[in-house]
């Protein structure tokens, strides 16, 4: 029985009982404050959870690089990237400039090839800046080919780093708890890690190295809590295999690892939702059930993969763009309330799925009975954060305050954490919510937005010109 509940998503939509006393209050605020003063007060907004978040793709540029250079951060390994191109082709992957190794592969390298490689900590500055500004979509002209061809290439083996990837997790919770996130859902492997010989580290000790770290101070005064889904790169070859061995370790590491993720271009036909059909139905034959939150809708044009994909028996879709040319399956969602949608506007933006977002479904969804929450996806590649997601959705779609609420209340209730972790989060939620309405009801409580230090990136200073601290 706890198996079955803990995967049943708790349907309640209505506002909480003191909403309406604070409605006409936040339309007020809406209509005076100044931009930066509305984003201010969003920043301060307490927040539910982050659903779909990938967390190779939501570190900053900054916290990487960091990492990257600092041997306490990196477990005592040292990075070297590619500043330039001479000799023959890197046998390891198309040339990419930036494309950042780990010691034991710039080792690997031929004598002639290592010329075109320096240690990360030795560039200079405005290299530097170049290797920040390459891993993040901050140019026009830049979009989904750079984003799914280019930025992960640069990657490169930093990945591969148990001790790079944790500390840049870490980073991401301080961020995400100074702008009042309460759960962090994340797409993070516990397993496939190298050490600094470029040997496997076994799965129990990296699981194990990962606890330790999240156990550690720091980590733990963010306030965030945090569950992990693991990623099937869904048009692999192997990808079936891959989704079996996933499968049992997260109902191994069910404790932190809460669910499963299908990801990857879409437009690549060979990851198409029914492939993995057979394999699915299969586990679920012989163990019980993990719960599934997979990408689909996230293509130009109409297609069947979220219905395809509601068959493999998931509960969240990550995206669903394009939903709203599938009637069937649209109407569906509307009567059953029982799939969310993981919205992410700024991703689909910048990826060019919606670039104008006044013609983004999201509305059509959120009002219409269909279950949503915003999310930040990739959100250090798009240099944002979730405070940018709301400010978007405050100020192109007019959201009101029970709108408000109930995008951070189906960011909890429709959650993959276990039923006692989402009740605290749920009755934490519902009472900083209800402080945050009587702190700024009064008439004159702008005035208390001098103490919120909110914080933005590159995303609102390029698009709305603030000036907040980064």
């Amino acid at each position: 029985m706890r198996t079955l509940i803990r995967f049943l998503p708790v349907i309640v939509l209505a506002p909480f009982a003191f909403a309406g006393s604070f409605a006409d209050r936040f339309e007020e605020i809406k209509k005076t404050a100044q931009p930066g003063e509305l984003y201010a007060f969003l920043y301060a907004l307490p927040k539910g959870g982050d659903l779909h978040n990938h967390a190779g793709g939501a570190g900053r540029a900054e916290w990487w690089y960091a990492a990257g250079i600092d041997p306490k951060l990196n477990g005592g390994d040292t990075l070297y990237t590619r500043v330039r191109f001479s000799g023959p082709a890197d046998p390891a992957a198309t040339p990419t400039a930036f494309r950042t190794l780990r010691q034991f592969g710039y080792d690997r390298l031929p004598a002639t090839e290592k010329g075109n490689f320096v240690r990360l900590d030795a560039l200079t500055p405005g290299q530097k800046q170049e290797w920040l500004d390459a891993q993040r979509l901050d140019r026009a002209g830049e979009g989904r080919d750079e984003f799914f061809n280019q930025i992960w290439r640069r990657r490169g083996q930093m990945g591969s780093s148990l001790s790079i990837a944790t500390e840049v997790l870490v980073d991401n919770m301080k961020a995400f708890g100074a702008e009042g996130l309460r759960y962090l859902e994340t797409q993070f492997d516990g397993l496939g890690y190298l050490d600094n010989n470029g040997h496997p580290i076994p799965v129990e000790d990296g699981v194990a190295f990962i606890r330790a770290r999240l156990a550690q101070p720091d980590a733990m005064a963010t306030g965030v809590t945090v569950r992990f889904q693991e990623t099937v790169l869904r048009f692999n070859p192997e990808a079936e295999k891959e989704l079996e061995q996933l499968y049992l370790f997260v109902a191994a590491h069910h404790d932190l690892w809460v669910g499963l993720n299908m990801a990857g271009v879409e437009e690549n036909g060979k990851g198409y939702p029914l492939r993995f059909l057979a394999k699915l139905r299969e586990l679920r034959s012989r163990h019980p059930a993990v719960a599934l939150s997979i990408h689909a809708g996230e293509m130009d044009g109409p297609d069947k993969h979220i219905r395809d994909t509601l068959l493999l028996g998931a509960t969240r879709i990550g995206h669903g763009v394009n939903l709203i040319q599938d009637p069937e399956t649209l109407l569906l969602l509307q009567q059953t309330r029982r799939v969310l949608i993981e919205i992410n506007l700024i991703s689909n933006r910048l990826l060019e799925y919606v670039p104008d977002l006044r013609r983004h479904p999201f509305p059509e969804y959120l009002r219409t009975g269909i279950p949503v929450c915003l999310n930040t996806d990739d959100r250090g590649m798009w240099d944002s954060n979730l405070t940018d997601e709301y400010y978007t959705a405050v100020t192109t779609f007019d959201l009101n305050w029970d709108e408000i609420e109930e995008l951070g209340h189906n960011s909890l209730a429709f959650s993959f954490a276990q039923p006692d972790v989402k009740a605290r989060l749920l009755d934490d939620y519902e009472r900083a919510m209800k402080a945050f309405a009587e702190r700024f009801s009064p008439t004159d409580s702008l005035r208390l937005l001098k103490d919120v230090r909110p914080v933005t990136y590159g995303y609102g200073r390029r698009n709305w010109h603030f000036s907040f601290a980064q």
